[in-house]
C-alpha cells in the first residue's frame, strides 16, 4: 500500500541513509541532535501513514511541512558543527528538498 507512495518511499530511503550518519556522530552529541534528527524523520513518516489513512488529509499534510522544517534545520545544525560533512549534507538537503516538492504537491490536490 505505502510502496505506491513515492513520498513514502523516498523518506524511507533518507531514514536508511541518517541512521547509519547519525551513529557517527561524536558520543556526545549521538544522544542529543542525533536522536532529534532521528526522532524528526521517523515523525515524516508517521505523518505520511497517518495522512494517507485519512479523509481529510490537510491537517497532517502541514504538520508534515513543519517537521520537515525541523529536519531541515537539524541536518544544517549537523553539518555547521561539522557532524556530517559537506557531501553528506548535500544528499541529505537533496533528498528533504525533493521530499519537500513532492509534499507540495499533496497539498495542493487536497486544496
Amino acid at each position: 500500500m505505502f510502496q505506491n507512495l513515492k513520498i513514502f518511499e523516498k523518506t524511507y530511503e533518507l531514514i536508511l541513509w541518517i541512521y547509519p550518519a547519525v551513529n557517527r556522530f561524536p558520543k556526545t552529541q549521538r544522544f542529543v541532535l542525533g536522536q532529534q534528527v532521528e526522532n524528526t524523520v521517523l515523525n515524516l513518516l508517521k505523518l505520511i501513514i497517518q495522512a494517507n489513512a485519512e479523509r481529510n488529509k490537510l491537517p497532517y499534510l502541514k504538520q508534515l511541512s513543519v517537521e520537515l522544517d525541523k529536519l531541515r534545520i537539524l541536518v544544517r545544525l549537523s553539518k555547521d558543527l561539522r557532524f556530517l560533512s559537506i557531501k553528506q549534507y548535500e544528499f541529505a538537503a537533496n533528498k528533504i528538498n525533493e521530499i519537500g516538492k513532492m509534499l507540495g504537491g499533496w497539498i495542493k490536490i487536497c486544496m
